[in-house]
C-alpha cells in the first residue's frame, strides 16, 4: 500500500505579467522554485512527482527555453529532469510552458530538496508570471 509522506508548493508568482525577470546570462540556470519534502515514514520505493508552470517573454529570434530540475539546491546537483523547448520568431506574447517530472527511489534522508530552474539561450527573455513549482513524495 502506498503512503504518503509529504506535499509542497512554491509559488514565486501567480499571476500573468506580475513579474518581469530578465534572464541575463545565455545557458546559465536561474532559480524559479524549491521545495523540501520530508520523508519521515519512508518505506520501500519511494518516489517524488513534481509539475510546474513558468511563462516567459520571448524576445523577437528563434529561442530555447530550458527547465531543469535537481535533487539539491545547485544547478551542480544530480539532474533529475531536463527539457527544452524551442520557439518560433512568429510568437509575440508570453509563452506557458508546462512540466511534469519523477524522481525514482531517491536517497532517503530526512528531508530530499528539489530546485526548478530556468535558461536561455538568447539575451532577451524575461520571465512574466506565473511561476510554480509543486511536488509531492510517496513510498510502499
Amino acid at each position: 500500500m502506498t503512503t504518503f509522506l509529504d506535499a509542497r508548493t512554491s509559488q514565486n508568482a501567480s499571476l500573468a505579467n506580475s513579474i518581469a525577470i530578465p534572464i541575463l546570462v545565455i545557458n546559465t540556470p536561474q532559480l524559479f522554485g524549491q521545495i523540501g519534502l520530508q520523508t519521515a515514514g519512508a518505506g520501500a520505493n519511494p518516489r517524488a512527482q513534481f509539475k510546474g508552470t513558468i511563462s516567459v517573454q520571448l524576445p523577437i529570434a528563434l529561442v530555447g527555453i530550458t527547465i531543469t530540475i535537481v535533487r539539491g539546491t545547485l544547478s551542480t546537483d544530480p539532474v533529475i529532469y531536463s527539457a527544452t523547448s524551442t520557439f518560433s520568431l512568429s510568437l509575440l506574447a508570453p509563452q506557458v510552458i508546462t512540466f511534469s517530472a519523477d524522481d525514482f527511489n531517491p536517497p532517503i534522508t530526512p528531508q530530499l530538496t528539489y530546485t526548478a530552474f530556468v535558461s536561455s539561450n538568447l539575451l532577451g527573455t524575461i520571465r512574466v508570471g506565473p511561476e510554480n513549482f509543486d511536488g509531492f513524495v510517496v513510498s510502499d
